[in-house]
């Protein structure tokens, strides 16, 4: 537990420039009365190690995103809660070094903000990293039919056997119900493409991508112009680091604040921005 009023925090991905936490954290801490530094590490893997060690030692707890949220595991002494079961790690708490994953309960709760049912839909996901996995075992845990595809065969079999989900070959083969875009493809510099075809959203009733920025990703276009509902990640990016605040100051979670906090930030930000 931190017990101070004012946090240092800090953000480790490959790309982080565009990422909204920086605002998110000092958001939802500011409702709570705790003043936030927050500072956003863009490194690649031969910066890694370097990045770990400085926030480790520098810092009172921070958040990693794609691609490191398996690979910063070997760095901390307890991996504990859902990091165990989606082995990736998303929520750093330095005094204990401590690893959490706050993505799966972020994941559901924002599905069930929009009343979007998932127990015994079929769902595929699409991406095996540590954002595939959260997603996927959470999904299962939920009652959902999950399925998984990524490019590497091997480490999708590996992950599925990991998971108890089904692997298949074919993404663009349809049939659906959700679809799940946890890749990273149609950010940075990927933006404008779509891991899937238009073929593969046929039967399908939603299509969900993790990505927030753009609001409205390839993926999304193409899911959109087959007539399905759509949501881009960014109230999952809340949720997720609404939980990871909690476990910083050893709070209790409650559901009832969470979407009030949620309601204020899209009011103050999201909405404002979409009539820009």
């Amino acid at each position: 537990m931190i017990e101070r009023k004012k946090l240092r925090l800090g953000l480790l991905g490959k790309d982080v420039s565009k990422s909204d936490s920086e605002r998110i954290h000092i958001f939802i801490l500011k409702q709570w009365g705790i003043d936030c530094e927050y500072e956003r590490f863009s490194v690649d893997s031969d910066g890694l190690d370097w990045a770990m060690r400085r926030l480790l030692g520098d810092f009172d707890g921070f958040n990693i995103t794609i691609p490191y949220k398996r690979d910063a595991m070997e760095y901390l002494d307890n991996i504990v809660g859902d990091a165990v079961e989606y082995s990736a790690v998303n929520t750093v708490l330095n005094a204990t070094h401590t690893g959490y994953n706050t993505d799966g309960i972020g994941f559901l709760q924002m599905i069930r903000s929009v009343g979007m049912e998932y127990e015994n839909k079929k769902i595929l996901v699409l991406g095996g990293g540590g954002s595939g996995r959260s997603t996927a075992a959470a999904l299962k845990k939920g009652g959902a039919e999950v399925f998984m595809y990524q490019r590497n065969r091997k480490k999708l079999e590996e992950t599925c056997a990991q998971l108890g989900i089904t692997a298949i070959e074919n993404p663009e083969a349809g049939g659906y119900d959700v679809i799940i875009n946890c890749t990273g493809v149609g950010m940075h510099d990927t933006e404008g493409k779509s891991p899937v075809t238009a073929k593969a959203f046929c039967g399908a009733e939603a299509a969900i991508d993790l990505i927030y920025v753009p609001r409205k990703s390839e993926f999304l276009r193409l899911a959109e112009e087959q007539g399905i509902k759509i949501l881009n990640g960014a109230s999952m990016l809340f949720f997720q680091a609404y939980y990871a605040d909690c476990l910083y100051l050893d709070r209790m979670p409650n559901e009832r604040e969470v979407k009030e906090f949620y309601g204020k930030y899209e009011k103050e930000y999201l909405l404002t921005e979409e009539t820009l």
